[in-house]
């Protein structure tokens, strides 16, 4: 067997690989999963407002020193 057959071969198992994946992720038995996972971000929307609210307050109590009036910077 020379190199060119392997990488035949190869290619060949690689693409039935691809192909695999391909019907899978678009099954119908997984379309409700993927219906599920895609809501996820949006899940904690309540607490992550809440969240991204303490984050701006801090980053609003620490001022820079342009905001002091330093001229030095």
């Amino acid at each position: 067997m020379d190199i060119g057959t392997f990488r035949g071969i190869t290619t060949l198992l690689i693409m039935i690989a691809f192909i695999g994946v391909v019907f899978w992720a678009y099954s119908k038995r997984r379309k409700k999963d993927f219906d599920e996972a895609s809501h996820l971000p949006f899940a904690d929307e309540e607490e992550g407002d809440a969240t991204s609210r303490d984050r701006n307050g801090a980053q609003d109590k620490v001022s820079s020193r342009h905001d002091e009036g330093d001229k030095n910077s």
